[in-house]
């Protein structure tokens, strides 16, 4: 199936942050399961969260929301929930491969 033909309103969501390493390891999982998903932005600052409450009830990043399944909170909830119900693709392993060299790589120059 192509992107472009997903039907973005049966994507589950996920509320995250690009500075929070738990929402860093959801989404590189959800990467090496193949999963589309819709990726919310959280605010900073958490009285501005709004939206995050008012659609999972918490004001904490990362939260997934499946279409049909729980509200699931925080990063161990979110992997054993994806473990659960999503197959490791075979392609799985070269990513983690790829993001740890990636990872090695943001080190290094952050370093110099």
């Amino acid at each position: 199936m192509r992107s472009d033909d997903l039907d973005r309103t049966q994507l589950p969501e996920l509320f995250q942050a690009e500075w929070c390493p738990a929402s860093r390891r959801v989404r590189q999982r959800l990467t090496e399961l193949d999963v589309s998903y819709v990726c919310r932005q959280v605010p900073v600052e958490r009285d501005e969260r709004e939206l995050l409450v008012r659609t999972t009830g918490v004001d904490s990043v990362p939260v997934l929301v499946p279409r049909g399944g729980p509200v699931l909170v925080g990063e161990d909830a979110i992997r054993a929930y994806l473990d659960e119900h999503y197959e490791e693709p075979a392609g799985a392993e070269a990513h983690r491969l790829k993001a740890a060299k990636a990872r090695r790589r943001e080190l290094e120059e952050a370093t110099r």
